[in-house]
Formats: structure tokens, sequence, C-alpha cells
């Protein structure tokens, strides 16, 4: 398709200036019809990770009318994973290369999918940003503490549109739980549990690994681009291509996968911020060469005092039988079926909430607590955009991105912080000025590792 250059211009000035603003309201609102819209007034959008979650992106992202899907990265082209992509898309250029891709096609490009391994977002996700191009990236938002303040600084760098994927966060969670805290119904919390007890990839084989396992590297992968700026291994099915979440050197464990889903909008909207001290409460079938994450663990965030906000104390449960334990005395009428999926319980001085994970609404319990306020309770729009529409809307300056990485990064940073509880045990002290991990050198190391050599180039693009 030839291309537009004032298209493109008109495109990442709106979302880098904030059209949003400009906008009669119900457009700003979100209310209008952007279906059937020609191919000159979609996002021009490539895409680095096309398998698996990627592809389930990617079919979300075409499924809002709003994009044309312009080019396909992936360092594994033959793999089987792919192929839906692939043959979806028969027309797209392909690449195994992401900066091959924009070297050949930058002109071409509004907006960037990454949805690659969680070790392997950050270097795309900053040349993307240097050249200008949105980018929505799957969570967590990046692997280390060190990257996701770097992306924030490139955010307000380069003013682009940013959103992780944490999709319930364009939810009727995301709506009510802003609703309920302005209007003065969910405040003073004290208290969170926030639960993941479904099986995980590395329970059952993760206790007994002592090193990386090795077997014959297929034909048509990539293996080098594949690890980005992280350490080399060998190949295996261990890693690749869904494995890869079970390491600490590459994937995120539970907190990375569902934390974003679980927590987010009691991150920003009761303003949390970093925690003062995270502790390893209980690990249960620990690796013991440190390589897999642990079959279940319990970790303790404190955070301390905003404002008139009180202290409060985030537990996360993860792992089978590692169900979170129940003040019964304050949560009275709880559903203990609710509490077998992944959710959470919000103790606040006055009421307590209960919640499933994504954009599930949270309820207040005991039911018949709920029934008596309800003439009271905020109403909240059920109508939205969902999480890849709004992305792709406020690239085109039509509305604000829900999850720009401003939000994304410091909840990441969290998850970043209890997974170093998680891999050294004990009690990790945190200061909220420096952002410096006191008294723990190999922990504080792991905050912000140097990249592969080669990859060095990404983590100065900020500055």
């Amino acid at each position: 398709m030839p291309y537009s250059t004032s298209r493109r211009n008109f495109i990442k000035a709106s979302g880098t200036l904030g059209a949003f603003a400009l906008l009669p309201s119900p457009i700003a609102l979100g209310n209008q019809s952007s279906s059937g819209l020609a191919p000159s007034e979609r996002v021009n959008l490539a895409v680095i990770g096309i398998g698996n979650r990627g592809g389930d992106v990617l079919k979300n992202m075409v499924n809002s009318g709003l994009c044309n899907v312009v080019a396909l990265c992936d360092v594994d082209m033959e793999g089987e994973h792919v192929q839906e992509a692939l043959t979806t898309h028969p027309d797209a250029p392909r690449y195994q290369d992401f900066r091959k891709m924009f070297d050949a096609m930058e002109s071409q490009i509004d907006a960037v999918l990454i949805a690659t391994p969680d070790h392997s977002h950050f270097c795309a996700t900053m040349l993307a940003m240097s050249l200008g191009k949105h980018v929505y990236v799957e969570k967590p938002l990046a692997h280390t503490y060190g990257q996701c303040t770097r992306l924030m600084a490139m955010e307000q760098k380069t003013g682009v549109v940013t959103q992780m994927g944490n999709q319930g966060h364009s939810g009727a969670n995301y709506f009510q739980f802003k609703a309920w805290s302005e209007a003065g119904i969910i405040k003073d919390v004290t208290k969170i549990t926030a639960h993941m007890n479904n099986p995980r990839r590395w329970h059952g084989w993760g206790t007994d690994v002592t090193k990386f396992p090795s077997e014959p590297l297929p034909d048509g992968l990539d293996w080098d681009q594949w690890f980005d700026a992280a350490p080399e291994r060998p190949f295996s099915d261990r890693l690749h291509p869904q494995e890869w979440r079970s390491w600490y050197i590459y994937g995120s464990g539970a907190f990375g996968d569902w934390g974003p889903h679980i927590l987010d909008t009691c991150h920003r909207f009761l303003d949390l911020g970093l925690p003062e001290k995270i502790t390893a409460v209980e690990r249960e079938g620990i690796n013991q060469a440190g390589l897999v994450f642990p079959q279940a663990s319990t970790i303790r965030f404190n955070f301390p005092a905003r404002g008139e906000a009180p202290p409060c104390e985030v537990t996360w449960y993860d792992g089978v039988d590692n169900k979170p334990s129940i003040d019964t005395s304050a949560a009275e009428g709880l559903e203990p079926q609710v509490v077998d999926k992944p959710g959470k319980i919000i103790y606040s001085k006055d009421l307590v909430f209960q919640g499933r994970s994504h954009g599930s609404p949270v309820r207040i319990i005991p039911r018949e607590k709920m029934m008596d306020m309800r003439a009271k309770l905020p109403r909240f729009s059920q109508r939205n955009s969902n999480h890849y529409k709004n992305f792709l809307l406020a690239c085109k300056g039509e509305e604000v991105a829900r999850s720009p990485f401003s939000v994304g990064a410091p909840l990441t940073q969290v998850f970043n912080l209890g997974i170093l509880a998680q891999m050294f045990g004990g009690e990790l002290r945190f200061d909220r000025e420096t952002q410096q991990i006191m008294g723990h050198e190999r922990a504080s190391a792991l905050m912000d590792p140097a990249p592969r050599v080669g990859w060095e180039q990404f983590y100065r693009m900020h500055l």
C-alpha cells in the first residue's frame, strides 16, 4: 500500500500532542463508531512476536478494524505456533530481526505490538520509541527494574502512545475501582491478599534442575536473536516456544504473568507506588541451583502511608495448595469458591471487597452489606473500548491509553522486587527515595544487570 507521509505525521502528532483534549466530547469519550475505516485511516501496525500470546493479541488488534498489519517479525518463522499469523497475513513482509525490520520499513510503521518472551521486551520497545513509533507491550512490561525505569524515561522523552497489555485495565474493574475510589467507597485500605493458585509450567520439574538442558536446534530458529540482551544458554523445549517463563533469567514467573491482572487497579487507584519492605514469608519447592521459580511462594509487600492513606500490606500467594490466609472476622460472607480462582481480597477500615482477576469488578462482602449500600454506590461506564481498541484509538488521538508505561512500569517494578525476594528469600528493604535495595548486594545487582555484549546501545537511548 502506498504510504502517506502526511497521514503518518498526523497519527504520530496526534498521539504525541494529546489531540484527545482538543476533540469534541462524543469523540473524546470514545462513543464514536470506528468500524469500516478505509485503510488510509487505520494505524499501520508491525508485530514482533507473532505466536501464542502474540498471535492472540494480533487477532484482537485486527478485529478492532483500526489497523493494517504491515510487518511480521519472529525469531522462529518455521515454528508451528506462528503459522496461523503467517497464513492470515500472507502479504505482510517477514523478518526475524526487529532491527532489520525497522531499517527496511521505518517509514511505513505507525505502531508496534511487542509480545515476545519477558526478557526480550525491552530492546525492541526502546528502538521503536526512539523512532517515534507508538508501542503496545505485553505484560509484564520488562524483565528488570532498571529496564522499566528506562522505558518510563523514553516514554517521557518521545511522547509516543504506550500501552502495557494488562487487558483488564480497560475492563469493568478499571472503571469501577476508579469511580469507587474517587467517591470514597474504596479508601483506607490496610491489607490486600492476592492469590493465583493455578498449576504453572515449572510445577513438577523445577525443583531438581541443576543446569539448562540442551537439545538440537530446530531449522529456521535464530537462537542468538532469541536471547536479545539476556545471557546465552543452550536451546531446549524447556525454553522455547513457551517454557521460558519458568526460568529466572528469561521469565517473570506467576508474578509477571498474573500480577498485572490482579493487582493493577489496587496499585493505581490506591497510589501504592513502590514498597519499602519485601518479605519471602514462605517458599516451597525451591530450586537449589537458583534457576527456576519455586513451586509455591508467599511474598509480602509493605507500602508506607501515602498522604492520608494508611500503610498497606499486600500479600501474594502462588502455588497449587498455597491458598490465601483469610481474616474470617473481617471477611464475613466470603465466597470460598471465588478464592479458588485467581483474585484478591481488599480489607479497608470499614469495608471488605472481593474480586477476581482481569476486568472482573469487585464486590462488597457480605452481600447483605452491598445490598444495603447499593443506592450510594456510584455508577461507572459499562460501554468502553477494549484494551486493544483503546491503544489504537490513542494512536489516532481519539482516546488516552489507559495503561501507559507511566502506570505499567511502576506496577511491574513491584513484581521485579517480589521476584528477587522469591529468588533469595528473607527480607529485602527498599529505599523509595534512592530506589535501591539496602544491604543485599546480590539482589541489588539484579535490579539492573548489564546487557549481553552488543546490546548496550539500547540501554542508552533514553539519555
